[in-house]
């Protein structure tokens, strides 16, 4: 028994000891596995664990920018896929159109249709927005203006408070869309497409290339349930042919609606003036006229309806004098021997002419314009298509705007945009652009209304209920000088309350008016200011 039990205790002894083996071997193959190399291990013992850590954040970068390159791919062919179904799109759009020509419909049958896909009904809301033809329209309320631009600056007629008549520099938003229908303009004229038509097909398409610098002025407009529309004009330097291209954004991607070619240099002007005495603001509006239509744009003709005898003799003298030193004929004086009528004289004026059908400007003796307005009226005026009313800058009394100036500033000097200068007329609707045909074919004046305001209204509406396109917008080259009004008392209440309004809107801008009314406060408020400085040296 003693040598049996020894035995089994020598067994149990040689049991633990391999196991134990066992689990050393094990323990030592864990740290083979899972431990860090020697070089790590120093590096862990000599600089305190920095560049292991190091590594392990350019590996969490590494992963990040994996991930994002991966984000871009992606994005890039979604663009890739959108593109491609605009692609499609466009071709459906291009048989759709072919398939209505083929067939002789037009898009006005598509207006009362559902759309059938998205680029047809894109199309129909070009065709609510006024492109091709204008829409009917209660009154001038209903009218959603244009605003104008140039390259660097914005017209703006919804200016408040805080908001100024001409925005420069123009706020990035707004610039960064601009420049883009600018590029996609430039785009249609170098580019064009084989459906690219011209309004005269004789007038073959320009071959030379456009760029921004070529780019002249446009318009826009957006209305709410529709889209926005922009009208741009390109010009070579000192073309009188332009490029006209129409675009249009129905709350997507920019769409071509046309881009033809429109030659300016045989179109003439038919500036008409009516006027009684104010002899004076003549001879100031025969400078300008001079330096501006005989000196240099030399394709108007101005035709003056005077009314009365007193200062017809004056009036007559100027014009001949314009006719010898300038060597100008294309002028003609019409007396008339009645009371001062403008609906009357103007059309009085358009009758009067017997060559055929011409533009017409509707022009007052207080209008300062410019050549570049010349040709703003010549693009935006279409025979039997387009009417052009813009919106004027009025300036404020030089003797209140340069009231803490010795002297007050030449008149070329005033004209500028800025608030505390002048704002943009838009109640006004006398100083207009259309061509005979429209006006005589739409009625002309109301001739039963006397003296001041409404008849313009009157013309001005029976536009927006034809069916041509009223095009309205503020004009940088178009001002109103400021001349003292007198509203007389044989007006009708509707007439003198709107004579009224403009007398009041035309003194001063709200700042200055407030200086005006608080001006007895600010005189008190110096006083005792002036008084406080005496007080001290005293004390």
């Amino acid at each position: 028994m003693p040598r049996r039990g020894l035995l089994l205790q020598g067994r149990a002894r040689w049991l633990l000891l391999g196991v134990f083996l066992l689990l050393a071997l094990m323990l030592f193959v864990y740290l083979l596995e899972c431990g860090p190399t020697a070089d790590a291990s120093s590096a862990l013992a000599g600089f305190g664990g920095e560049p292991y850590a190091k590594e392990h954040y350019q590996a969490l970068l590494q992963e990040q920018e994996e991930r994002h390159q991966s984000r871009v791919s992606s994005l890039k062919r979604q663009i890739a896929q959108l593109k491609q179904e605009l692609q499609e799109m466009g071709a459906k759009l291009k048989v759709l159109q072919e398939k209505k020509d083929s067939t002789g419909q037009g898009r006005m049958e598509a207006r009362d249709q559902e759309p059938g896909d998205l680029l047809e009904f894109l199309h129909s809301q070009i065709d609510k927005a006024e492109v091709s033809t204008g829409a009917r329209l209660p009154s001038e309320y209903a009218l959603v203006p244009f605003e104008s631009f140039t390259a660097t600056k914005v017209y703006q007629l919804e200016m408040g408070l805080t908001r100024h008549p001409e925005e420069k520099p123009v706020r990035r938003d707004r610039r960064d869309e601009l420049t883009e229908v600018i590029e996609a303009a430039l785009d249609v004229i170098n580019n064009p497409d084989d459906d690219d038509g011209q309004e005269d097909e004789d007038m073959p398409l320009q071959k030379q290339t456009y760029t921004e610098n070529d780019f002249v002025e446009g318009l826009y407009r957006t209305e709410r349930d529709k889209g926005t529309l922009y009208e741009l004009f390109f010009s070579k330097e000192e073309a009188t042919d332009f490029r006209h291209v129409t675009l249009f954004r129905p709350f997507g991607p920019l769409m071509k609606v046309r881009s033809t070619s429109v030659e300016t240099a045989g179109v003439v002007i038919n500036l008409i003036v009516p006027l009684s005495g104010r002899t004076e603001a003549f001879v100031q509006f025969l400078h300008n006229f001079r330096e501006v239509c005989v000196q240099q744009d030399r394709r108007v003709h101005l035709t003056v309806v005077y009314f009365g005898q007193e200062g017809l003799l004056q009036v007559r003298s100027s014009l001949d004098k314009l006719s010898r030193e300038d060597s100008f004929s294309n002028y003609t004086l019409i007396p008339v021997d009645e009371e001062f009528s403008r609906g009357r004289g103007l059309d009085i004026g358009a009758h009067a002419w017997k060559k055929g059908d011409v533009l017409m400007f509707f022009c007052d003796v207080d209008v300062y314009f410019t050549a570049e307005f010349l040709n703003t009226c010549r693009l935006n005026a279409s025979p039997n298509k387009r009417v052009f009313y813009p919106v004027l800058f009025s300036l404020y009394n030089p003797a209140i705007v340069y009231g803490n100036m010795e002297l007050t500033p030449p008149i070329e000097h005033q004209l500028i945009h800025k608030k505390d200068t002048g704002f943009w007329r838009d109640f006004g609707f006398g100083m207009t652009c259309q061509y005979r045909s429209d006006f005589l074919n739409i009625g002309g004046f109301d001739l039963e209304v006397k003296g001041w305001g409404v008849e313009d209204v009157h013309l001005y509406r029976k536009y927006l209920r034809s069916e041509l396109i009223v095009v309205r917008t503020p004009v940088s080259g178009l001002f109103h000088l400021w001349h003292e009004k007198q509203c007389a008392d044989e007006l009708t209440p509707e007439q003198y309350r709107m004579c009224i309004q403009s007398k009041a809107m035309n003194e001063a801008s709200h700042s200055h008016l407030g200086m005006l009314v608080f001006r007895e406060e600010i005189e008190s408020h110096l006083r005792k200011q002036a008084f406080n400085v005496q007080r001290k040296p005293e004390e």
